[in-house]
Parts: C-alpha cells; structure tokens; sequence
C-alpha cells in the first residue's frame, strides 16, 4: 500500500514539475488573460435587459356564447374557439416583419436625455466595441465610394415598402429582431427587450407586449366582427322593410275603414301578412344580431399580465468577472498544456520534419 501511495506521489511530482519550473511562464499568460479580458470588458457596451411575463388565454369552448344562443333558441350556434393562433405562435409572430414594422417607428426616450427619437433611429445609435468598427471599416469605405450622399439619405426616408425593403430598412429590422425575443414556459409568455438603455428597453417591452395583444385580439375577433357588421346592415335593411310593410298596412286601414267590399278585405288580409312576414324576419335578423355581439365579446382573449415592464436599475450583460475569469482560465490551462505536452509534441513533429528531409 506504502509502494503504490509513493508511486503515485512520483508521478504526480514529476508531472507538476515542469509547471513549478515554469511558473514564471504560466503566471505572465495568466496576467495576459487577466488583461485582455479587462479590456474586452470595459470594451463591451452594458446592456439591459426587461421581461414581461404574461398569461394569454388558450382556445376553449366558449360555454357562456353557446347558453346565450340557445336560450334566444339558435340551437345551431357552436362556439368553440378553434382557430390557428396559440400561445405557441407568439415567439414567431413578435419576431415577423410585420410585426417589427408595427415597432419600428415607436418613440422612445433615452435615459437622461428630454429629446425622443424613433426606435429605428436609435437602434443604429448604439455603441458596438471597438474591434466591430476595425472589421467594418473596409466595407465603409467602399460603401461610401459606391453611394453617393442623395442615394444614402433616399435609402433611409424612403416610405416602408415591406415586399420591397431598402439596405438601411433591413439593417434596422434586423436590429429591432436581435434586441426583442419571446419564449413560452408552459401557459406563461416572456417578451423580453434588450437595449443599451434601460428606459428603452422598459418602453419597447411595454409597447411590444401591447401590440402583441391588440394583434392578437384583432386576429381573434376578425372574423366575428365581420359577421357582426353584415348582420347589423341586414337587420337595418330587414327593419326598414318592417316599418315599410306596417305602414303601407296602417295607411290602407286608414282609407278604406268603413269600407266592407271583399276585395278591400282581402287587400288588407295581404298587407298584413307582409308587415307579419318582414317582422319575423326582422326580429331573427336581430337575434343573431345579438348573437353576433356576444360572440365578439367572447372572442377577445384575456391577457394577464403577471409581471409588467420595469425599468432596470442595473445590466444584465456584461459579465465582467466571468469574461475575466474565463480568460485567465484560459491562459492558465493553455500554458500549462503547451509546458506538459505542446513542447513535447512540436518537438517530435520537428524532428520529424528533419529526418524526412534528410
């Protein structure tokens, strides 16, 4: 048991013993790795970052519609919602043009500042480290060489055309799509906003989540309002014929009162069939009409909204103790393996190398 304890000791000192000879080496890549990701740090903009956790409600059979309908005795009304947007749909459709579009001309007011701008001019405002400005200098350049000045601010006023988008309105989208993102835990929604300001970020997840419910009610109720507003132009025709029918009756009565010619009679047996006949149907126009309206009201969707946009007090993002960290890490265990096998291997490729040559 001594023996094996012993050896084992061996073998860990005389595999520790190259990093111990080359402290020195391994401590200056730890100090490099602690200063690069200093500077990466300090280099990367904070950002902040607002969650709304909201509730939609999920398709269901519209009970209360359906006990309406049957007591107005229109047996034949089934209100079940079965329709193709769910709360599964939610993330794609906050992340479609469209959608972004309806975002892209919101005003937004930056922290500390009294002026507001659009959030599609802001987006391009923000600040990025300073190596993306390096990778992206070559192309500026030869953007500016080949745009002139006219066409550049054309590009950018030009009026949204979403089948046919310009350059600039496509880095913009885009721009808006990266910062906004939603996913689905269950029956629960998280919109969230991620921007350089926090009262930025509060205001687009505020305004995304409530664009998000008008576009889902509107998409909800369409069809039912459609169908309550035909219905409500038949039941003013159908009355206009009822109050037509009554008093073409009401005035031929009105002539002919003492009047006991079995023609006359038949004459106002006929007009009182009609005005009979434009009431009925005057009065089934209207209870479907009635219908119509509660079903409108029963296919608005409820959102609760469990935890409402705030303004952030500090970042999300950076991390910079890990971002540090990670990179000292990292020039730890890349000098220690470069000491323990990397000048072992490139040896022996060397060598390799010269043997073949020879």
């Amino acid at each position: 048991m001594s023996l094996s304890q012993d050896s084992l000791e061996n073998v860990l000192i005389n595999f520790c013993r190259p990093l111990f000879v080359n402290k020195k080496c391994i401590l200056a890549t730890t100090c490099v790795g602690f200063i690069l990701g200093l500077i990466i740090s300090i280099s990367l903009p904070s950002k902040y970052k607002v969650e709304v956790t909201l509730s939609p409600e999920s398709g269901q059979t519209n009970n209360n519609l359906t006990g309406v309908a049957n007591m107005l005795g229109l047996n034949g009304i089934n209100a079940t919602n079965q329709d193709a947007l769910n709360s599964t749909m939610l993330p794609d459709i906050l992340n479609s043009t469209p959608f972004i579009l309806e975002m892209y001309n919101i005003k937004v007011q930056p922290h500390e500042t009294t002026k507001s701008v659009l959030l599609s001019d802001y987006v391009v405002q923000q600040k990025a480290p300073w190596w993306i400005y390096i990778l992206r200098f070559p192309s500026f350049i030869i953007t500016k060489l080949s745009t002139s000045s006219s066409e550049e601010n054309e590009d950018i006023s030009l009026t949204i055309d979403p089948f046919r988008l310009t350059k600039e309105q496509t880095i913009r989208i885009n721009a808006i799509k990266g910062a906004l993102t939603s996913t689905t835990e269950g029956s629960m929604t998280i919109v969230s906003a991620t921007f350089q300001d926090p009262e930025v970020a509060a205001t687009v997840a505020d305004s995304a989540v409530a664009k998000l419910q008008k576009y889902i009610i509107d998409y909800r109720t369409r069809k039912a309002q459609e169908d309550c507003n035909y219905l409500e132009k038949l039941c003013k025709e159908r009355k206009e014929e009822y109050y037509k029918a009554q008093k073409a009756y009401a005035d031929f009565m009105d002539a002919n009162r003492n009047v006991v010619l079995q023609r006359t009679q038949a004459e106002g047996t006929r007009l009182q069939n009609d005005m009979s006949i434009a009431f009925q149907i005057y009065s089934q126009v209207e209870t479907q009409l009635q219908v119509a309206r509660a079903k409108v009201q029963e296919a608005k969707p409820v959102f609760a909204i469990v935890e409402p946009a705030t303004v952030p007090l500090s970042p999300s993002s950076p991390n910079k103790k890990i971002i540090i960290l990670g990179l000292m890490f990292l020039g730890f265990i890349g000098s220690s393996a470069w000491i323990l096998f990397g000048k072992e291997l490139w040896q022996s490729l060397r060598d390799t190398n010269k043997e073949s040559n020879n």
